[in-house]
């Protein structure tokens, strides 16, 4: 296996072709832009044309910003796209007569409490405040970066409940806390606009898996329900063939760094200021990939099993697999990973058995977890805008 590294080379913008075939898939008829709200052709053009938030709509501090409030990109009013908050769960018997093994989880786990968070969900609600193992927690989506992260919610001495700021930014969803409406980036946990603006929100490792492997793995933990209070069509896809199409330039306006295709799903690593993104597409061929971040190794795993959400149908999606980044150190010691079948992997110095989700279920160390490293997945587009000295680790 030949792994080389990446710098970022000299960038292009999308060529006028490139252009026309994006903001076309835009306005098919009965298109949703993204989350549940249905805004299209005209009227979303019209709004995206629109600079920044509404600031008498506001309480931000305007004047302390990362980004000018005007760069922001205006698609709807703030909590058009509702957050949930004191969400209800059920049992995954129940939840199965909705949701289908290849169906994206998000797994958030703090302290032995467990819980699984469906993307066909999430992606209507963008923002889920829940508490998990005594700790307030934010489980938040972005459509267009296809971006599933996990924040802690304290914050500064309080605890923040977030909701949908109906701007982006990089293409990326903005969210904002109701204590002090400071917006934040949802795919990277950064303060853009108001009194936090420069701040970073505590990132919490939260796979995404799909919910076959959540239910092997976590047989009595429960599931985010669809009583969500909303009447959402909650399995339907949106934005469909979109992973086929650049960036949409009304919400993405910069250059896109052409290191890698631009919805490429990428793993991203990110360690004291340095960061590694691992491309699906020489996950799926090598199954494990190693690097070395801020002088420490680590390992990614990807495994077959998980359907594109951008379908008619949420579990009906093409194959894209699923991919989570570890720490492969045990006890002191380096462990060397190969495929071992069709969704888990072996480690040469034991021969124990490890899930995707990094569970030991066969061999000597059974039992034992490793310790999840990763940043979570993101097309590469966004999150080179926000990171754009990753290095990319190929083949």
């Amino acid at each position: 296996m030949k792994i080389r590294f990446q710098l970022p080379p000299r960038r292009r913008a999308w060529g006028p072709r490139a252009r026309v075939r994006a903001w076309s898939g835009l306005i098919r008829p009965g298109l949703a832009l993204f989350a549940g709200t249905l805004v299209a052709g005209r009227a979303a053009a019209q709004t995206a044309d629109r600079p920044g938030p509404v600031r008498s709509e506001w309480r931000t501090d305007f004047e302390s910003y990362t980004v000018h409030p005007d760069s922001l990109v205006r698609f709807g009013p703030r909590d058009a796209i509702p957050a949930l908050s004191d969400p209800a769960f059920e049992s995954q018997a129940s939840a199965s007569t909705w949701l289908e093994g290849r169906e994206p989880v998000v797994v958030v786990s703090v302290r032995g409490d467990t819980r699984a968070y469906p993307v066909q969900i999430l992606m209507q609600h963008d923002v889920v405040n829940d508490v998990v193992g005594g700790t307030p927690v934010a489980v938040t989506f972005c459509l267009l970066c296809g971006s599933a992260i996990a924040y802690d919610r304290r914050f500064d001495g309080q605890v923040l409940e977030f909701g949908v700021a109906g701007v982006l930014h990089n293409s990326n969803v903005v969210i904002y806390d109701r204590q002090t409406e400071t917006f934040w980036a949802q795919a990277v946990g950064s303060g853009l606009v108001g009194r936090y603006a420069g701040s970073m929100l505590d990132f919490l490792y939260a796979p995404t898996l799909p919910f076959a492997e959540f239910r092997a793995e976590y047989p009595d933990a429960p599931v985010l329900s669809r009583e969500t209070g909303y009447d959402r069509d909650y399995g339907r896809g949106r934005l469909l063939d979109y992973e086929d199409r650049g960036p949409l330039e009304r919400f993405f306006r910069r250059d896109v760094d052409v290191r890698l295709p631009a919805k490429e799903r990428v793993l991203v690593i990110d360690r004291e200021g340095e960061q590694v993104a691992f491309p699906f597409r020489a996950l799926a061929e090598e199954r494990v990939l190693e690097a070395t971040v801020a002088g420490e190794p680590v390992v990614a795993f990807w495994a077959p099993g998980t359907a594109s959400i951008y379908s008619e149908r949420t579990a009906d999606g093409p194959d894209v697999g699923a991919a989570v980044g570890f720490s492969p150190v045990v006890d002191g010691e380096r462990l060397r990973f190969r495929p071992y079948g069709e969704d888990r992997f072996r480690d040469r110095e034991t021969a124990t058995v490890w899930s995707l989700s990094g569970l030991a279920t066969e061999g000597p160390l059974a039992g034992r977890r490793l310790r999840q490293v990763d940043e979570g997945v993101h097309f590469w587009f966004a999150w080179a805008a926000y990171r754009p000295r990753t290095r990319v680790v190929e083949r």
